[in-house]
Formats: C-alpha cells, sequence, structure tokens
C-alpha cells in the first residue's frame, strides 16, 4: 500500500503552481537512496471527455521478469489547464488516486514524463517521488529543455541532455532504428542508476514495458478483461 505525503493544496494558480516547484525543486535527491527493486510501476495519464476527465493508471510489473503484478485505474473531474511545464498539477491528483488503491507497493516508479529535465527541476517524476518517496524516474518521450549531441544508433547507447551549463538527463537510444527517450532522475535515484532500471525495463520495443503497460490502462487500449491476461514479450537483446 503507497503512503502519500500530502504536501500541498492542489487549488492553485499556475503562478502559485511555479513558485510552489520552486521551493519543491530543493528538496530532490538525485543520488541513489533505496535498496532491492522488486516492482516496478508504470505511469500514464490520458484524458477522456474531451479533456474534462483525467484517467489515471499505473501498472506494477516485477523485476527484473518484467510479468503484470496488479494494475490500477482513478479518474477525477479535470481541474487545471494545459501549460507546458505545469504537467503535474493536471495529473499527479489523480495518479495519487490510482496509487492509493494498491495493494503492492513498488520498489520504482517510471513515470511518462520529465524528471529534472525541466525548466524548473520539478518534472512529475519528481513531484509524484516527493510525495510518494519512492525513487522515481522520468521517461519523456520528448524533450522539454536541454540540448544533446546525436546519439548512436545502437540499443543502450546515450549522450547527456544539458541546460544552463548543467547535465539534467540522458537521451538514450533504447532500440536501433527509433527515437531515443529523454531519462531524468525524478527523485532518489542517480542518472545513471535510472539509464540501468530504464533498460532493464526495456525488452523489444522503444517504451520501456512498465511505459507501454501504463499507456493501455490511460489510453483505454486494454480493457478490464485482458488486463490480467495480456501476455508481456520475453526480453530481448537483439534489438
Amino acid at each position: 500500500m503507497v503512503k502519500i505525503y500530502h504536501r500541498h493544496d492542489w487549488n492553485l494558480t499556475a503562478e502559485e503552481a511555479i513558485a510552489l516547484q520552486q521551493v519543491l525543486r530543493a528538496e530532490v535527491v538525485t543520488q541513489d537512496d533505496f535498496g532491492d527493486v522488486q516492482r516496478v510501476a508504470g505511469i500514464d495519464v490520458g484524458f477522456e471527455q474531451g479533456g474534462n476527465t483525467t484517467r489515471a493508471a499505473v501498472a506494477v510489473l516485477g523485476f527484473p521478469d518484467l510479468q503484470l503484478l496488479e494494475v490500477a485505474i482513478a479518474r477525477r473531474p479535470t481541474t487545471f489547464p494545459y501549460i507546458p511545464g505545469l504537467l503535474s498539477f493536471r495529473e499527479v491528483p489523480t495518479v495519487l488516486d490510482a496509487l492509493e488503491t494498491l495493494q503492492l507497493t513498488p520498489d520504482l516508479l517510471l513515470c511518462d514524463g520529465q524528471g529534472i529535465a525541466h525548466p524548473r527541476r520539478l518534472g512529475i517524476a519528481c513531484h509524484l517521488g516527493l510525495l510518494t518517496q519512492i525513487p522515481s524516474i522520468g521517461v519523456g518521450k520528448s524533450r522539454l529543455v536541454g540540448t544533446h549531441d546525436p546519439v548512436p544508433n545502437q540499443r543502450g547507447a546515450w549522450v547527456p541532455l544539458r541546460h544552463q551549463g548543467e547535465t539534467i538527463g540522458a537521451v538514450l537510444r533504447t532500440r536501433v532504428n527509433t527515437n531515443p527517450l529523454f531519462i531524468s532522475p525524478g527523485h532518489r535515484i542517480s542518472l545513471e542508476t535510472a539509464i540501468v532500471y530504464v533498460m532493464g525495463c526495456t525488452t523489444r520495443y522503444r517504451l520501456p514495458e512498465t511505459t507501454r503497460f501504463a499507456h493501455k490502462l490511460a489510453s483505454g487500449l486494454l480493457s478490464t478483461e485482458q488486463q490480467l491476461s495480456f501476455s508481456l514479450p520475453k526480453s530481448s537483446t537483439n534489438s
């Protein structure tokens, strides 16, 4: 069961949300601070009814076998507008609802979004990590901020993502001939270790299995009947 540390109100203006990010960023830990990882959770969010309802999904998988153990879905009315850089204020309240229903507590969260690869170093993975105190990783499909060199076209290759003179993440090639992912620490994990776990959760697809499962759930692509019968591919290094 996931314990939630309710730190603040969610009824905020954009200006108040930005000010809160500036306060919370000082609490983010980007060094490894956890033990054995036996369960990893993927987190993704979708929207229903033209964006009026937020649908959050959590998929808990065993590690390293990546077998599905538990899923959770929660819905809430959408109350915060879409503003780049403030994604967590739109999505996290519903994610917390889903996490609170889990019977199993994940040892690591892989979030569809950014960690410290964020203009104020507080992406959704950081925010969730602080509110759950579970180590977290941002696994972004696109870049929010920063620049990088070309990524070699081989599985596991990566280059630093840099912004304002500091390394804020990694641009990671999880599969040859596909676009790389943008990996950054969320909370209580280092960049190097985050890369290891993302690769450990990735089989023959571009996205880690945690993200693939959570996305199917959040997007309504996996029915309730399919959730526990969906077959995961076996791990492969021939990608």
